[in-house]
């Protein structure tokens, strides 16, 4: 008893870490091209729904493509709609993972194994590197099947066991709800539907599970992966983020359910497709296992997730409002001062992590712009208490680059591609030059502060010729804040435009500004005060500059 549960549990634990190398070595090599699927992702539902099919065939996992569009609504860079379209898609998706563990291909998981360790740990370049993951954790995942049969074989006789395992008879009404339970709890544990499904089929080929029973577990497992994507909104104040994540667990629940109200018509369409697919009987013994039992159970896996986005795709409307309906009610009033709030969810995956950081430091621009545009305001009115308003803005910018910062850092010491360091970088670069505009922004407050204090004023052209420069430095922050979000094709032909434009209007105005001290039409001390908010405004047009850059992709 003890040996056939190390045995089994053994296997089952090398098959998840095989799932996990196999899943995070595609995520690693096809990073760039996810991210560009994302990006061209269509409004139309059914475009959004083969996306979400490629994209989560591309990297193996249904939860991380999820996890994945959870952090990308969180960022505003993909709406409602079009992530619950996705969803839909990712769990077609992730049916190839269940084909292809059906196919017969143990044999090759020992020649995999040996090719994987020597490509992941002998090759000097990354990408082979990953590739060499790649392969290595598929062997490992067949190999654990290997082991969880070998594990599983002695109990096939066994009394006790086979008395155990009839209980999961959906021919009842308890028996199928049991089958479902028990899948729904297992894939929680485990966090992997793929493992679970894995598990059901070894099962099932020992005859230790009639086909019927793993039919219904494998519907439960289809509940229980829902869980992750609903962890990944923990601690998100994202509401599209929540709504995301609960239309996704509506989709299963509501479409298990719908099953399991034809559950004796399912299981006999399952295996009218499979014979059509040349399939061999469901019951066919050879050498004591029942050899085409993984097939039918891939096919009812694939054939219950197509029918289901199938018709979903059809209510996606009012799934969408289902889930608003059940998701957290939307603050009326958004806290300005909110700290970012990034916890453990994406950590584990590098893409969605990066994208949820580019959100807050859009908003950390946005804050950035914002204090700007208030500060400048007070040259007109020059109403000192408002003026006040910037050490909060400024202190807030300061905590925001800290645990950006922090952030970034730690998903750089994670396993993450040479792509997505260059992003981290540039990631940090965005960050710590947007902190910058707010030291900039503090002086010039604190300058305007001199001039009120001191009751100064400068001349009508001085003040026309400040408002100017103000007004190009605010159309540059507009231009960088709108690229963050999506990167018009000529945006360093604008930026390099505007950057030339700022140096050469604070020389001019500070050429002009020499020239009124020396006919006497200025003071001394307000043009000392005036010059410090060229030189400042100047400034800001270089980080704004550099963050062009980061934006771009330069160096």
């Amino acid at each position: 008893m003890t040996s056939v549960l190390i045995t089994t549990l053994g296997g089952l634990g090398m098959f998840i870490l095989g799932m996990k190398m196999m899943t995070e070595g595609l995520q690693m090599t096809a990073g760039k091209r996810i991210k560009a699927i994302l990006s061209a992702v269509s409004s139309n539902r059914i475009l959004g729904c083969l996306t979400g099919t490629v994209v989560t065939a591309m990297v193996q996992s249904s939860s991380a493509t999820t996890v994945m569009l959870i952090g990308f609504v969180t960022a505003g860079l993909m709406t409602l709609q079009q992530a619950v379209g996705m969803i839909l898609g990712a769990n077609i998706g992730t049916t190839v993972t269940a084909q292809l563990i059906a196919f017969k291909l143990s044999a090759l998981a020992l020649p995999a194994i040996t090719v994987g360790v020597v490509l992941k740990f002998f090759s000097q370049q990354k990408k082979t590197r990953y590739i060499g993951e790649v392969i290595l954790g598929f062997g490992l995942l067949f190999y654990g099947m290997t082991v969880m049969k070998h594990g599983l074989a002695p109990i096939k006789s066994d009394p006790t066991f086979l008395d155990f395992f009839t209980r999961f008879d959906p021919s009842s009404a308890g028996g199928l709800l049991l089958c479902v339970v028990v899948g729904a709890v297992l894939t929680i544990l485990v966090q992997s539907s793929s493992a679970t499904i894995g598990l059901t089929m070894t099962l099932a080929s020992q005859g230790l599970l009639a086909f019927p029973g793993a039919m219904a577990l494998v519907l439960g497992e289809n509940i229980g992966t829902t869980i992750t994507a609903e962890l990944a909104t923990i601690g998100s104040n994202n509401i599209n983020a929540h709504r995301a994540a609960r239309a996704h667990t509506m989709f299963n629940v509501i479409g298990v359910f719908m099953m399991l109200c034809i559950f004796p018509f399912f299981v006999d369409l399952v295996q009218l497709v499979s014979l059509k697919l040349g399939a061999g009987p469901v019951d066919q013994v050879v050498e004591g296992d029942l050899v085409n039992v993984g097939r039918y159970i891939a096919n009812g896996h694939s054939l219950f997730n197509v029918l289901n986005a199938s018709f979903f795709l059809l209510v996606l409307p009012w799934l969408i409002k289902v889930a608003i309906l059940l998701s957290p009610k939307e603050d009326e009033e958004v806290d300005f001062f909110r700290l970012p709030n990034f916890g453990d969810r994406l950590i584990n995956t590098p893409i969605a992590a990066i994208v949820e950081t580019r959100s807050e430091i859009l908003r950390m621009a946005e804050s950035a712009s914002y204090t700007f545009r208030k500060t400048v305001k007070r040259l007109k009115d020059r109403d000192y208490k408002k003026l006040a308003k910037w050490r909060k803005v400024e202190n807030h910018l300061d905590d925001m680059q800290r645990e950006i910062l922090a952030y970034l850092t730690r998903i750089y010491q994670s396993d993450v591609s040479e792509s997505e360091a260059k992003e981290i970088s540039s990631l940090m670069r965005m960050t710590n030059n947007i902190e910058r505009i707010g030291d900039s922004v503090e002086n010039i407050a604190q300058t305007i502060e001199d001039l009120i204090e001191s009751n100064l004023a400068f001349t009508e052209t001085a003040m026309v010729d400040l408002n100017a420069l103000v007004d190009k430095v605010a159309e540059f922050m507009d231009l960088i804040t709108s690229a963050m979000r999506q990167r018009p094709s000529n945006f360093m032909v604008q930026a390099d435009k505007l950057e030339n434009t700022i140096d050469a209007m604070r020389e001019k105005f500070r050429d002009d500004h020499v020239q009124r001290l020396r006919s006497c039409e200025c003071g001394i001390n307000q043009g000392l005060l005036y010059v410090n908010l060229l030189t400042n405004l100047e400034k800001i047009g270089d980080y704004l500059f550099n963050i062009a850059e980061a934006v771009a992709g330069k160096k």
